[in-house]
């Protein structure tokens, strides 16, 4: 079976004069190694693609793979992650993850909090601010939190994010404007703790890989997942798998959160507690770093005694079951297939 694997390099993108943020959320060479290691692993014959544009030339030239292992995630605009599974489907060939529907949803965090209230999810208050207009009949209470309502990685996230009064409100608007491009998500601030879910699978088969806590050490910019303490993660930041009353709690609201968006295949839930430990919904990551070693999801899998390849077999096997017109008949699948126990059900903490 080939598989071809579809991805931003940032190498490529810094070679061609764009800056070190503007394409954080871009892929290493060592990510696609990995993931090309762990499918040949599972007997899969790997063939790399690239970016949407070396996509779109393969697949005008006649190329045709049997499944695509999709990471790519785009330059321009809110359907930017969307812009590879779009095209996929228009020549009918299978890939993992999200559709576009999904993708385009959730990488607009303002309209992925709407979808959320509509399904009783809780999600703190919020107001999406892309003029000087939409500053003045702001109401919420402070204090506030802003952040660019289309980005990952933490992006545009730094200790200026959390507000205190509306003149701060004004000013960071007003630079996150500029300087993103893009409207700005302002919501109330949340002050307890936060959480990742790690989710596996699709539909009712979906289960969460993990709960982790982010846990922000000294040495971090205070009371935020930033920019800046996201990078600097190994002297900032501890990663602490939980298993308490408000962590079962904020799993819960993550599974009904990925079932609710018709999310795919693998990826992550962040949530944040209130003062009274109530969880939040926050945002939904349905195409996930998968850095072996940096990246969130491969990390809370190291937490949970779950391997990388493990990881990148619950994937891959998660989108043949959903594709079963395009998956393997019983001779054709690679030994030890099997999708690991772990992402079906509430796996318990490795012994750290």
């Amino acid at each position: 079976m080939k598989i071809g694997i579809t991805y931003d390099l940032r190498l490529e993108y810094l070679a061609a004069g764009f800056g070190e943020e503007e394409t954080a959320e871009f892929d290493c060479l060592d990510t696609i190694e990995a993931i090309e290691r762990a499918l040949q692993r599972l007997g899969y014959v790997i063939e790399r693609i690239g970016h949407v544009r070396q996509l779109a030339a393969q697949l005008v030239a006649g190329a045709r793979w049997d499944c695509v292992f999709n990471i790519a995630e785009g330059m321009y605009g809110f359907g930017r992650e969307a812009q590879v599974p779009a095209l996929l489907d228009v020549f009918g060939i299978p890939y993992t993850f999200s559709d576009p529907l999904v993708l385009a949803l959730a990488l607009h965090k303002g309209m992925t909090k709407h979808v959320m209230r509509s399904m009783g999810i809780p999600t703190a208050d919020f107001w999406v601010v892309e003029s000087d207009t939409d500053l003045a009949r702001l109401d919420l209470p402070l204090p506030l939190f802003a952040k660019p309502v289309a980005e990952g990685t933490s992006k545009g996230i730094s200790r200026t994010s959390k507000i205190q009064n509306y003149r701060e409100l004004h000013d960071v608007c007003t630079k996150l404007l500029h300087t993103y491009h893009q409207p700005v998500l302002v919501e109330t601030f949340l002050p307890g703790r936060e959480f990742t879910v790690g989710m596996i699978g699709t539909g009712h088969h979906a289960r969460p890989l993990g709960i982790m806590e982010v846990v922000l050490l000294a040495e971090a910019e205070p009371e935020i997942y930033s920019y800046a303490n996201k990078a600097l993660y190994e002297t900032r930041v501890r990663y602490c798998p939980v298993d308490d009353v408000s962590a079962m709690r904020a799993m819960d609201v993550a599974v009904h959160a990925w079932r609710g968006l018709g999310c795919r295949d693998g990826g992550r839930v962040d949530l944040r507690c209130a003062a009274d430990g109530t969880p939040y919904f926050l945002e939904v990551n349905p195409l996930p770093g998968l850095h072996p070693y940096h990246s969130d999801l491969p990390i809370l899998g190291s937490l949970y005694g779950v391997s990388y390849d493990e990881i990148i077999e619950m994937i891959i096997h998660s989108a043949l079951q959903r594709l079963h017109h395009n998956a393997p008949n019983a001779s054709d699948t690679p030994p030890n297939s099997t999708p690991s126990p772990a992402c079906w059900g509430y796996s318990q903490p490795r012994a750290l």
